[in-house]
């Protein structure tokens, strides 16, 4: 029998809402990046311009040298702006931030307890 580590809270994130993108709502273009890279970036088509038809969002994408991963990168942007538009608090970075806070807010809990107790302890121990 394995024991595994008691968990605290529900870190599970809920994706069954996050939006499905069709390539045809989506008008890809490409044009050339800037920046450091030289000629790799300079003379070659690269950036990835991004556009969802339906809702008008445009996402710019010239994270890396390689076009492949810009178009891929661009579409996770894409799918995770149309996420926070249709689904707001439920969305998939509103909930990754609301564990985020409430992980925040229990070790800022834990940290003022532990100070209390020891500053009862001084006075206990030394009478100050």
């Amino acid at each position: 029998a394995i024991q595994r580590p008691f968990l605290r809270f529900k870190t599970t994130i809920d994706t069954s809402k996050v939006p499905k993108l069709r390539d045809e709502d989506l008008e890809e273009t490409f044009v050339r990046g800037s920046g450091p890279g030289g000629q790799s970036v300079a003379k070659t088509n690269n950036k990835v311009v991004l556009t969802h038809k339906p809702t008008g969002l445009v996402i710019l994408c010239h994270s890396s040298r390689s076009l492949f991963k810009n178009r891929e990168e661009a579409r996770r942007l894409l799918i995770a702006k149309l996420d926070e538009l249709e689904n707001g608090d439920q969305s998939v970075e509103a909930q990754q931030r609301r564990i985020e806070q409430k992980k925040h807010s229990e070790a800022t809990r834990r940290q003022v307890k532990r100070q209390e107790m020891k500053k009862a302890w001084k006075e206990r121990e030394f009478g100050t």
